[in-house]
């Protein structure tokens, strides 16, 4: 073979790879579009139907007793549950010890409970360490959970956090909720996530549910308002709406 036949043959070896790679560049670039719109279909349809389920109240039948004050407290996102440190029906601190936490103040009066995914909890305190895989972990079924506590001196109404007036009966209920969702070791004490905190009034346990897209943080609320027998969505991963449905309160105080 001479010179200019191995020439011709190197260039049609060549124009012969450029268009395998140019084929099968294409192929893959329509396969992840393909992918991609999937993906926006089905985010589509979970919001839609979260919202449907929204703003469906769910059945209820709370009491005309008002004996003790809650508090339902969103931070735009994410919703928490806040309850008195001590009644007559538990003292939180026996459970959820004042030690637990980095300022150990036993003059706290209530006490948060934000349930949601682990990872999540732990590996993004603020915005800025938001990590999309963590997220996508989480919704899809392959992250745990955990109770997130925190401590206040007061609290008070504001447009994102509301008060409730529920009756000891219905209190109790949220409260066996509550405990019932706690991983407990031997001695029947809560499992602290040690040295995992946000700042100096708060802390981390092990939990039971498992953390997925049709089970959040705020559907977890939602449920417990459910089992007190409170005003709660059918169904819903949102916290505005759920806090919404209570009304808009205002005040001149915050927490």
């Amino acid at each position: 073979m001479n010179g200019w036949k191995l020439f011709q043959l190197l260039k049609l070896l060549d124009i012969s790879y450029i268009r395998f790679v140019k084929k099968y560049f294409l192929i893959a670039i329509l396969n992840i579009a393909r992918i991609i719109g999937i993906l926006i279909e089905i985010i589509s349809v979970y919001l839609a139907i979260s919202l449907i389920l929204s703003l469906i109240i769910a059945p209820y039948h709370s009491s005309k007793n008002k004996d003790i004050s809650i508090y339902l407290r969103s931070n735009g996102v994410h919703l928490d549950l806040v309850l008195p440190v001590k009644s007559e029906t538990i003292d939180w601190s026996q459970k959820i010890p004042y030690k637990d936490t980095p300022a150990a103040d036993s003059t706290d009066q209530f006490i948060a409970f934000g349930w949601g995914e682990k990872a999540f909890f732990l590996q993004t305190p603020t915005w800025k360490d938001f990590k999309l895989s963590t997220m996508l972990k989480s919704l899809f079924f392959l992250g745990t959970s955990a109770m997130h506590t925190s401590y206040y001196k007061d609290m008070y109404e504001t447009q994102k956090c509301i008060k409730l007036q529920i009756s000891l009966q219905e209190y109790q209920q949220l409260v066996q909720f509550i405990q019932d969702e706690f991983q407990q070791d031997e001695s029947g004490n809560y499992r602290l996530i040690k040295q995992k905190s946000y700042g100096k009034f708060d802390a981390f346990y092990e939990t039971k549910s498992p953390y997925n897209l049709f089970y959040t943080c705020n559907t977890w609320v939602n449920t417990a308002l459910k089992a007190s027998n409170q005003k709660a969505c059918l169904w819903t991963p949102f916290s505005y709406v759920l806090l919404n449905s209570y009304g808009s309160k205002s005040s001149e105080k915050g927490k």
